[in-house]
């Protein structure tokens, strides 16, 4: 495909944000008091026939104006779009919303704080267990030769476990194994303290190997069990948007996709592993309950790992330079209050 000349980038940017703004095919005579340029409306028109074959607009049956498809969208937000960063004074007020606290609490306020600040949907995916760093390692010794076993992780979440052994340990060796533990592993992974235990009990001959296997058996089923996988809020928003609650049966497939959430976490997953702010569009997604929609994610982390992403669900026809800014404040904020508590 060609490139696009300036006049055409031009227009085209026109016609984008003019659709978006009002929501109406836009025509040739609005795009040219718009523009800027000095065209003749057969000009105007030609050059809207070339991007109508290029596949930027579309004409709909009912009026002689075109609206962008979802390359058009596509080409816009990689090539036209400008982002203004956020306002101080705005970051500041919505840092007092996103303080450091218990962790569930602020995954369900960003999620909360996304819907309202775009009237969109706004979702975030959760940490993964498996994605925990460990804090802290403790045992308790109980009656007999049971042992509770404290697992605290580097967003807060404390989780326990008890231990049957083959015989009873003194405090001070619980205390031993712990400090080994915490002194060796403290700050890794789940899954990399396992592999590491793994290869370390090959070593151990003593009794001590077996307070290990056991801890790597439970930390293995910690980092088994699901999480809260993603929290969304402002799901209803979506009725109001006409471009979507014009199509009732599209927007059931889309309120389904919310409720069976396999392909939903799938995607935001994939970017948990993209780097930066990412955008799908329409059928960009591999979803087709998102035609029509674009989500706009971008990941966060605890202490500089990416542990989720957060996330806002709409129209194509979205604000594109307003909904940016909001995601990426937003996960940047989670992200320092996530690690500010750990």
């Amino acid at each position: 495909m060609l490139p696009l000349d300036t006049r055409s980038r031009v227009l085209l940017k026109t016609l984008i944000e003019r659709y978006i703004a009002d929501g109406q095919p836009v025509g040739s005579r609005a795009l040219s008091r718009s523009s800027g340029l000095e065209l003749s409306p057969a000009t105007i028109r030609n050059v809207m026939s070339d991007l109508e074959e290029m596949g930027y607009i579309a004409s709909p049956h009912t009026s002689a104006g075109r609206v962008p498809t979802a390359r058009g969208y596509r080409f816009f937000v990689d090539t036209l779009l400008t982002v203004q960063p956020m306002e101080t004074q705005r970051v500041r007020k919505l840092k007092t919303q996103l303080q450091p606290g218990q962790p569930q609490k602020l995954i369900n306020s960003a999620s909360l704080l996304l819907s309202e600040l775009t009237r969109f949907a706004g979702v975030v995916l959760a940490p993964r267990r498996d994605a925990a760093l460990i804090r802290q390692i403790e045992f308790i010794g109980l009656a007999g030769n049971r042992i509770l076993l404290i697992i605290v992780t580097a967003d807060g979440d404390v989780q326990n476990r008890l231990l049957l052994t083959r015989r009873a340990y003194s405090a001070a060796e619980l205390a031993a194994a712990a400090g080994y533990l915490n002194e060796h592993y403290a700050g890794q992974a789940l899954d990399d303290i396992r592999q590491h235990l793994q290869a370390e009990l090959r070593k151990l001959k003593n009794d001590m190997g077996e307070l290990m296997a056991a801890t790597v058996e439970a930390g293995s089923a910690v980092a088994g069990e699901p999480s809260t996988d993603y929290v969304i809020s402002g799901e209803t928003n979506l009725l109001d948007v006409t471009d979507l609650s014009s199509n009732m049966s599209r927007l059931r497939e889309l309120f389904r996709l919310f409720e069976q959430r396999t392909g939903l976490m799938q995607l935001l997953d994939l970017s948990r592993r993209a780097d930066g702010v990412q955008i799908f569009i329409g059928d960009e997604s591999g979803l087709t309950q998102l035609d029509g929609c674009s989500v706009v994610t971008a990941p966060y982390e605890v202490d500089g790992r990416v542990v989720g992403s957060v996330g806002v669900i709409g129209p194509t026809r979205m604000a594109y330079d307003r909904v940016i800014p909001i995601v990426d404040i937003t996960a940047r904020l989670l992200s320092s209050a996530l690690s500010s508590g750990a």
